[in-house]
């Protein structure tokens, strides 16, 4: 949906399963029409779309496209982001480091994700700016080594060219957004500048790619960090860094008690990463690379636990926390203070709660369309108390 600033909130519905372009629209027609239904009505509604490589592909087909076009016209809806990190299956199956494979020392990211912009330059209203998100580079683990960062950067430049003559050819301004994550190449604002600073070193020359790549700030992943979330988008900003999207999303946070991480326990589940990042006072922060080795240290040493844990763990945005748990709502709350003072800074707002399947029970709310018309409804209650919606 549109709102002031020109801004457009929608969610990623990589909540959905759909590996094919046919089950993707099913979830579209199952799940996305009645959140559409009981919260924009008549009104145009944004898509934020999932597409694998394979339903890329399928979409990507003349007769596809045009009936999928002719089915948003229909249903007032409109395509205005589409998460492209996902490469491959995301649901039902361990997804865990693969989701960073293949990563963009490969030209198969690089041709997937130029694809996607193709898609979306055919699939966005007359006019309208469209983003792709995708992985930070890489993975930590992956031993990114001088010769991988340089591949990654030629990648890169190909795909910011290439987003440039389409953006020309269209009329659309497109743009890339780079989301960091736990363990990803880069996680952090300060390791997000040091990339973006490396590539200019690189690339001095290079007028396009600030212009088209530029920044996907996932809440929830920087919460995990413990980055104060003002002071680090207004160091992205301040650094030229192009925000492409905003993903609203929140982690889970915890004392790390005997009893709490007994509790954690129903969080631990074989298909996501849910990395976790420990802090103990004024002491370097403590990264863990899943939720197993973390509960692993803490049964083997049980002094040495910190006094915060924060995990990757995407939970609903309006429930409350389980007992004994907190959430990190008040890093996405400041990330909306900001935006706010700097209202133009982004105009792409994602809701991503893609756990619905490996939740527990309690943080459940109906059927996930019920939850996401909750998310819905509180995401724009907190928009309109600063003047977003």
């Amino acid at each position: 949906m549109q709102l002031p600033h020109d801004i457009h909130l929608g969610y990623c519905t990589n909540i959905h399963r759909g590996e094919t372009w046919v089950e993707t629209w099913e979830g579209l027609r199952d799940y996305t029409l009645r959140v559409r239904e009981r919260v924009a009505k008549d009104k145009p509604y944004g898509i934020g779309l999932r597409l694998s490589a394979v339903a890329a592909k399928e979409l990507a087909q003349p007769c596809q496209m045009a009936e999928f076009q002719e089915w948003l016209e229909i249903n007032h809806c409109y395509v205005f982001t589409i998460n492209g990190f996902p490469y491959g299956d995301f649901h039902g199956t361990r997804v865990k480091e693969q989701v960073f494979k293949p990563d963009w020392t490969t030209k198969e990211r690089l041709e997937y994700t130029n694809l996607l912009f193709d898609i979306l330059a055919q699939l966005l209203p007359k006019g309208m700016s469209g983003s792709v998100s995708t992985l930070p580079g890489s993975h930590k683990e992956f031993g990114i080594g001088a010769e991988e960062l340089e591949a990654i950067f030629v990648n890169l430049k190909l795909c910011s060219e290439h987003i440039e003559r389409l953006s020309a050819s269209t009329g659309h301004d497109l743009h890339l957004g780079l989301e960091p994550e736990p363990l990803g190449l880069f996680e952090t604002s300060g390791e997000t500048l040091k990339f973006f600073a490396l590539y200019m070193d690189r690339y001095p020359q290079d007028k396009i790619f600030f212009k088209r790549v530029g920044l996907n700030y996932d809440c929830c992943h920087l919460a995990i960090e413990y980055e104060e979330p003002q002071d680090a988008l207004e160091r992205i900003h301040r650094a030229g860094i192009r925000l492409s999207k905003l993903h609203l999303s929140s982690a889970l946070k915890l004392k790390p008690t005997k009893e709490n991480l007994e509790r954690l326990k129903s969080f631990d589940e074989p298909v996501y990463f849910h990395q976790v990042i420990m802090r103990e006072g004024d002491a370097p922060l403590r990264r863990f690379r899943d939720l197993p080795n973390a509960l692993e240290m803490a049964a083997a040493r049980p002094n040495e636990v910190g006094d915060e844990w924060r995990v990757h763990f995407h939970v609903p945005l309006h429930a409350q926390p389980t007992e004994g748990f907190e959430d990190t709502k008040d890093h996405l709350l400041g990330a909306l203070d900001w935006l706010a003072k700097n209202p133009t800074a982004c105009q792409h707002l994602e809701m991503e709660t893609y756990t619905w399947e490996v939740l527990p029970a309690e943080l459940r709310s109906g059927d996930v369309v019920d939850q996401l018309v909750q998310e819905y409804d509180w995401t724009l209650a907190e928009m309109r108390k600063r003047g977003l919606a």
